[in-house]
C-alpha cells in the first residue's frame, strides 16, 4: 500500500476517520456485496426506488472498500463518498453524484419522500461503476 493521503491522515487526527487496518477478505466481501447490488440495480423489473437503493448501497460498499484499503473507517456514509478524491483520485463529478444520491436516500429514508428519476438512477449507476473499477484496479491488499 502506498503512503496514506495527508487528507485522510488529517481527518483521522480530528476524529472524523478512525485508523483501522483492513483485511483482504473484508475488501473482497465489500466488492462482492457491491457487485451483487449493482447488478440488481440494473434489473428493470424492479421499482425505481428499489433500484436506486441498490445502486446507492453498491456505491457505498465500493467507496467504503476504497477507504478501508487505505486503513481507515468512518461512521459517516457521506464522508466515505467525500473521501473518494483522496482514496481513488476520483473526479469531483463522481463524488458529487454520490453526494446527491446520499441526500436523496436520506430524505427517502428519514422523511418518506423519494425524489429521483431514471436519469438520476442512470447517473448513479455510472458513477458507481467508475468507483468499482477504480477499487478493482487497486493493488492487492497485503495482510498485516
Amino acid at each position: 500500500m502506498a503512503e496514506k493521503p495527508k487528507e485522510l491522515t488529517n481527518l483521522a487526527r480530528i476524529g472524523k476517520l478512525a485508523e483501522e487496518p483492513a483485511t483482504a477478505g473484508e475488501i473482497k466481501g465489500l466488492l462482492a456485496s457491491g457487485g451483487e447490488r449493482l447488478k440488481d440495480a440494473r434489473n428493470e423489473h424492479l421499482a425505481l426506488s428499489s433500484r436506486f437503493d441498490l445502486a446507492y448501497n453498491a456505491a457505498h460498499a465500493f467507496s467504503l472498500a476504497a477507504l478501508r484499503w487505505h486503513g481507515y473507517r468512518s461512521d459517516s456514509r457521506y464522508l466515505v463518498f467525500q473521501a473518494l478524491p483522496h482514496t481513488l483520485q476520483s473526479p469531483a463529478a463522481v463524488w458529487r453524484v454520490l453526494a446527491k444520491a446520499h441526500e436523496v436516500r436520506n430524505i427517502a429514508e428519514y422523511q418518506g419522500h423519494f425524489d429521483a428519476d431514471a436519469t438520476m438512477l442512470r447517473n448513479l449507476i455510472e458513477a458507481t461503476e467508475k468507483v468499482r473499477a477504480a477499487v478493482v484496479a487497486l493493488p492487492p491488499l497485503k495482510e498485516r
